[in-house]
């Protein structure tokens, strides 16, 4: 039988981590066993403690420090990994899933040996939603939050597809998509063995997206199955429109961007960095300098 690695962290978010570990809990997994890894680096010592006691089964992994997502993710592959694990199952801590989805991503997978990574349909969770005043009380829930990516490499920026529209049934076929969510994916071992793992330059934001166009140009077939399906609490990882995004969203685009983009889209990002740094917030300034000066990882970033 095989084995899924479930990775979760827990990054000063013991709320969040539990009611997701609660969920976790209901998975049905009669077709292959389950190990879960939580790769805690909170601030607070004791939110660890309090993990292990509520679930003695958790392989709990303590670290110290603001790692970051892809670092962090990285510690809990590499764990799962050398025990064996054939899949390995990202999953942010702000999630409640259904207790079927792992199954038939499983399914999905054994039945098509070329997808080198799947993705679930993401809901927002119910009062999580960006729009709140536009959705009637029963369309909370079925909000979608992410059904697939595109990104627009003119411009390259990733937006998710159908995102804040109303699941009425519009998205039910499973399909190809330019990059997986880090919030939830399954990743085949033998794909992470040619792609490597998510980029700790980056720290978080677009290691996902990077991590995409790795397996892809390796030949992996990237999916979304829209039949399996969680839910998103979307705020409890990094606060929108924060000082944080504005740093590292910034400064991982315009790494993208010099990496994989075309010539003329490279030329355009040169200038609106230049309007950035002369006119933009502080730290999208930051951001900016950070990239031309090659400070990535953690870089500037010190609210940890």
């Amino acid at each position: 039988m095989k084995t899924i690695g479930i990775i979760i962290l827990n990054y000063n978010g013991i709320k969040d981590t539990l009611s997701c570990l609660e969920s976790v809990a209901k998975i049905k997994h009669d077709k292959f066993n389950l190990n879960l890894y939580i790769v805690d680096y909170s601030h607070d010592k004791n939110e660890a403690k309090t993990i292990k006691r509520k679930y003695l089964s958790v392989n709990l992994i303590n670290q110290s420090g603001n790692l970051g997502f892809a670092k962090a993710n990285n510690i809990g592959i590499n764990k799962a990994l050398q025990e064996g694990a054939d899949y390995i199952l990202l999953l942010n801590n702000d999630t409640l899933v259904d207790l079927e989805f792992l199954s038939l991503l499983f399914n999905y997978c054994e039945e098509n040996p070329k997808v080198g990574a799947i993705s679930p349909k993401i809901y927002f969770a119910k009062g999580c939603e960006f729009h709140k005043d536009r959705y009637q009380e029963k369309d909370l829930g079925k909000v979608i939050w992410y059904i697939g990516g595109k990104i627009d490499w003119n411009n390259m920026y990733c937006t998710h597809i159908g995102v804040d529209e109303v699941d009425h049934g519009q998205f039910e076929r499973d399909k190809e998509t330019d990059f997986i969510s880090g919030c939830c994916t399954l990743i085949r071992k033998e794909t992470l063995d040619q792609t490597g793992l998510l980029n700790e330059k980056l720290f978080m934001y677009w290691e996902d997206t990077d991590w995409s166009l790795r397996a892809i140009k390796l030949g992996w077939d990237l999916r979304i199955y829209p039949k399996a399906y969680i839910w998103h609490k979307n705020a409890g990882s990094s606060s929108s429109g924060s000082n944080l995004q504005d740093y590292f969203l910034t400064r991982n685009r315009l790494w993208m961007g010099m990496k994989y983009a075309t010539l003329r889209t490279k030329l355009a990002l040169i200038r609106q960095s230049l309007i950035q740094l002369a006119s933009g917030r502080k730290w999208e300034k930051i951001g900016v300098k950070d990239f031309w000066l090659g400070k990535m990882g953690k870089g500037s970033w010190k609210n940890n």
